[in-house]
């Protein structure tokens, strides 16, 4: 009788064991990809929107092996914290950002990651930063030189374009002399000489944020450039002046035909431990579809001119952090590699 019962019971598991086989084997193919987490700046944010339209040419360059997911978090540097600890593969950041951490400066200070550093992967888009002052007094400015001590706006500090000022002003050697106000009461400011120069942006050369639109129509602005010598040096430091057209930023006359800006590099960035084939062909699906995301968001017009040119640009500010062997496979392809630049090693 027991035996009876044992040799159904085993029977009944082994029948069990078999169905639960079937079922995972029966289970959609969603369920079996492995999942790409990858992590943005707020739901508000340029960096957000952009990585949700990225999504479908990543999963479909993947061939369906993989999930990827948009996770936003409050700020660029707890997103680049979140893929540092595991929580997320691809993360949302810039070149001054990725400074900042391997400076251990700013929120990363006395930061340790317990995953894995992140390494240079993919630079998505620029933000050039530039210099205006109060249209009547441009004749006291014809360098970036005239603005050193000076009291400036150089945008709320902290942010990015602010940090990228810092480094500008720390490449050409000249005082920071930055006063920090309500970015609501920038016309205002100049108008009352309370600051006699104010940093603007544009992105991908074209739109300036939201404040700096209200600013416009209040006050006149003129926009001061870099000298020869100032763009030399900026150059020498590793960083890349731009032409931006006027015309495509502001609605005023702003003084100058060309204006030069110093620009930001925006990335997703991953760890050196996210398999090489991944990162490359990632970069080589969104070269592919460049064209089709420029005509989504004007912001990708910078990479579609110049999609390698970007990704070496990205490096160039900061030559001493590694790259990911999936961009230097990548880059060697395209004739772009810099032997002096390190490749990252697989961590884990």
């Amino acid at each position: 009788m027991s035996n009876g019962i044992c040799r159904n019971a085993c029977a009944a598991l082994a029948g069990a064991s078999i169905l639960l086989s079937a079922a995972a084997a029966l289970q959609p193919a969603e369920a079996q990809r492995q999942s790409l987490r990858w992590a943005t700046s707020d739901v508000g944010s340029y960096g957000y929107s952009v990585a949700s339209l990225m999504v479908d040419v990543l999963e479909q360059a993947l061939d369906g092996e993989y999930t990827v997911t948009v996770h936003p978090y409050p700020s660029t540097s707890a997103a680049m914290k979140a893929a540092m600890e595991g929580e997320a593969e691809i993360s949302y950041t810039a070149d001054v950002g990725m400074r900042e951490f391997y400076d251990r400066s700013g929120p990363f200070q006395d930061y340790e990651p317990t995953e894995g550093a992140l390494v240079h992967t993919w630079y998505a888009y620029p933000m050039e930063t530039f210099l205006t002052v109060p249209a009547a007094q441009a004749d006291q400015y014809q360098s970036w030189e005239d603005l050193s001590g000076e009291p400036v706006f150089f945008t709320p500090a902290g942010y990015m374009n602010w940090l990228n000022m810092t480094r500008i002003w720390n490449a050409l050697g000249y005082d920071f002399n930055h006063v920090e106000i309500d970015n609501a009461t920038t016309a205002d400011a100049l108008e009352a000489g309370s600051i006699v120069g104010a940093a603007s942006y544009t992105t991908a050369g074209a739109s300036l944020p939201t404040w700096w639109r209200e600013a416009e129509l209040r006050a006149d602005v003129t926009v001061v450039n870099p000298t020869e010598e100032e763009i030399a040096k900026l150059r020498a430091a590793g960083l890349s002046p731009t032409e931006v057209d006027p015309e495509a930023a502001f609605s005023q006359d702003v003084g100058v035909e060309t204006i030069i800006g110093v620009p930001i590099y925006f990335a997703y960035n991953v760890r050196p431990d996210l398999d090489e084939d991944v990162v490359y062909r990632m970069l080589t699906a969104f070269m592919e579809n460049v064209g089709r995301l420029a005509e989504q968001e004007p912001g990708f017009k910078p990479l579609a001119s110049d999609f390698v040119g970007t990704q070496v640009g990205g490096i160039a500010a900061n030559p001493d952090i590694p790259v990911h062997p999936g961009l230097a496979r990548f880059l060697q392809e395209h004739d772009a590699w810099n032997d002096e630049w390190t490749i990252a090693e697989p961590t884990g």
